[in-house]
């Protein structure tokens, strides 16, 4: 593995190509172009606050309290943000490998550098939206700690990175030879977006009396709950995710990304001759 990666690690401008590309083709045929990537998080954090901020009142469940500096509108946009560069990976992870079948069979590159620049592709576009963040962060007065910018935003990061990377090599190889992974995607993509506390702040299902307490427990399991607490984190430092949710997203990102990989190296060979 350490020399794959080391592979992986001298090829680097190959994936740098590939997110620039991808990037280019992405917004240049548009007339607003990069703007898009701030337009598109805008209209969908508007969407959200009308139905679960106004009709739904979740805003009751924001970490911190009624007065917490920035509101529900901050912890919808700081969560809504990360989740579109996880979304956008995991949506196009099953397809990491068939859009570039082209480039595998006639260029002498670690394979792996293709799911690598699909994540590294969404991660830009996640950078882009950055801008729009600090505005919220400045017009609703929002405020940050030592701890949020110097812990949880690089650790958000990295956990985030791990998993996603995991995941986009484990669909990436096994829905070349197995296409109903695309259709199963799609589905998991909805599932996990209300299963890790974008919209809903995690106190109102685990403060509530409504939940069993084996429900409470799954809900913790999923790696995704303590990455987006994390993300909350930065701007609500009473969001921090406990120890147990800390050790679980951690502990599912460092498994996702070996299973990921090894899946892929398991595969290779078959997904080559079916490509």
């Amino acid at each position: 593995m350490a020399s794959r990666a080391l592979a992986v690690w001298q090829n680097r401008k190959v994936v740098n190509l590939l997110v620039r590309r991808d990037l280019k083709v992405k917004y240049q045929k548009s007339f607003l172009g990069w703007a898009w990537s701030m337009l598109e998080p805008l209209a969908m954090a508007a969407v959200y606050y009308f139905v679960f901020g106004l009709i739904f009142q979740v805003n009751r469940g924001v970490p911190g309290g009624d007065d917490a500096p920035g509101g529900y509108p901050l912890f919808l946009i700081s969560g809504l943000l990360p989740w579109l560069w996880f979304s956008g990976a995991l949506g196009q992870s099953p397809r990491a490998l068939l859009t570039h079948s082209k480039l595998i069979t006639t260029m002498q590159v670690p394979r792996e550098i293709f799911p690598l620049a699909t994540v590294a592709t969404r991660f830009a576009d996640y950078l882009f939206t950055w801008p729009v963040l600090i505005a919220f962060v400045i017009f609703l007065g929002g405020r940050t700690h030592w701890e949020g910018v110097l812990l949880w935003l690089p650790l958000a990061i990295v956990v985030q990175f791990s998993f996603t990377l995991g995941v986009t090599l484990l669909l990436a190889s096994i829905n070349v030879l197995v296409p109903d992974v695309e259709r199963i995607v799609r589905i998991l993509n909805r599932v996990l977006f209300y299963a890790s506390a974008i919209i809903i702040p995690s106190a109102m299902v685990l403060d509530s009396e409504s939940f069993p307490e084996w429900f409470k427990t799954l809900y913790q399991l999923n790696p995704l709950l303590g990455i987006f607490k994390m993300h909350h984190a930065i701007w609500f430092p009473a969001d921090a995710p406990s120890a147990f949710i800390l050790s679980t997203s951690i502990g599912g990102a460092v498994l996702m990304l070996f299973a990921g990989y090894f899946t892929f190296r398991r595969l290779e060979t078959a997904v080559l001759k079916e490509i």
